[in-house]
């Protein structure tokens, strides 16, 4: 309930943070890892989208509606990715349930569609480097890149036709409400010195179609350099932001996604802004003014944008320390990596197993991003986060 002491607490913390040793939640365990869970084998009061697409993957129409949901099975990513690409069993909970398989295969047809006619649209495709680190009896064990599989690409559809859903409902409804947006680049000229760098030319005003060709190509002809190339053009774009906005002819919108009308909906139990949509959708539902005046709506969105940007810097340097505390006992060790970046504080670099990234001492300028080398890890600290390599 709005200004709550839970609805309070939760505000407090905007989002829940998330490192590979403790899950930090918004809201208090009991809410986050129950009451407000599909666990499965419950009833859960739940509002639903329920969304029909054509064979071509057009959404014909959407209806969003309050429900009692009953989670028949849990599935974990990396079991069901393994299943539906043919190198594993589908898991014993799913086998449980008649038709969930061939359910799970059409939903995954589906998600396929939904993601060509996205990159046909402009949604911008990256593939950012994100580490994770592995424990045993609360010691690290290793660091792996976490991949980006089927299972995971089928939930990021499905969530991201579900918000554009969410966000025309309160357009329709003509209210305002908290939208999640990716600006049109400021730096969209610095974007296009970059492509050149790789013999590619981009126009000289914001497309969002012609730089997801650019990226789909890099991507096929240059894998290993890839994540370095798409985590350079999204600190060009700039991060996304929180703003109170209502429906108008010319929305913001996600350049990223390349969508007009987008805002975060569906984790209402680890996300802050998620909470307020479904308030919004709520009050509508039930014929009802808006639980929030726009002058509130305006400083939540500025307080979630700052909370989520605290909440990043505090999960990347949780990941730096992690690497430093894998690596300590290797410092003199000799390793392979790439130049990964470049700013102020010097050259950077990413090393390819374990996948870890730190500072090139002693570099010169002769090193291009991209560039492939042989380096020696000389120093780290781990508090700090701090990992140096000397370049062989």
């Amino acid at each position: 309930m709005k200004d709550s002491p839970i609805d309070e607490h939760a505000l407090m913390n905007t989002r829940s943070v998330y490192t590979s040793a403790r899950v930090f939640p918004m809201l208090p365990l009991k809410l986050s890892h129950n009451l407000s869970s599909l666990n499965p084998g419950e009833d859960r009061l739940a509002l639903v989208c329920e969304m029909h697409f054509s064979k071509e993957g057009a959404l014909e129409k959407s209806l969003i509606y309050r429900a009692l949901v009953h989670n028949r099975a849990q599935l974990a990513y990396d079991a069901t990715s393994d299943w539906l690409e043919g190198n594993g069993d589908l898991p014993k909970s799913a086998l449980a349930v008649a038709g969930l398989d061939a359910q799970l295969r059409k939903q995954d047809a589906l998600a396929k569609v939904l993601r060509v006619r996205r990159h046909e649209s402009g949604s911008l495709e990256f593939d950012i480097f994100q580490p994770r680190a592995s424990f045993v009896d609360e010691a690290i064990s290793e660091i792996k890149q976490q991949p980006h599989n089927r299972a995971r690409q089928l939930i990021e559809e499905f969530m991201i036709a579900t918000n554009g859903c969410t966000s025309r409902f309160l357009a329709n409804a003509g209210i305002y409400s908290i939208r999640r947006v990716v600006r049109s680049p400021e730096k969209w000229l610095r974007i296009v010195r970059l492509a050149l760098d790789y013999g590619y030319v981009l126009p000289d005003q914001p497309n969002a179609q012609v730089l997801e060709k650019f990226l789909a190509k890099q991507h096929r002809e240059d894998p290993i350099r890839f994540p370095d190339l798409s985590l350079e053009i999204v600190k060009l774009m700039g991060s996304g932001e929180y703003i109170a906005e209502k429906p108008s002819e010319h929305p913001i919108g996600h350049f990223g996604l390349a969508v007009s009308d987008y805002m975060h909906s569906t984790a209402p139990n680890r996300r802050y802004p998620d909470i307020i949509t479904l308030r919004l959708i709520k009050s509508v539902l039930a014929g009802k003014s808006a639980p929030y005046t726009i002058q509130e709506l305006k400083y939540l969105a500025q307080h979630c944008t700052l909370q989520e940007d605290a909440a990043r810097k505090v999960e990347r340097q949780l990941r730096k320390s992690e690497a430093a505390l894998l690596l300590k006992p290797r410092v003199g060790q000799s390793f392979d990596g790439v130049i990964s970046g470049f700013n102020d504080k010097g050259t950077w670099v990413r090393i390819f197993d374990p996948p870890v990234e730190g500072k090139l001492l002693n570099s010169i300028d002769e090193y291009p991003l991209g560039t492939l080398l042989r380096m020696r890890l000389v120093y780290t600290h781990v508090q700090l986060g701090f990992i140096d390599f000397a370049p062989i």
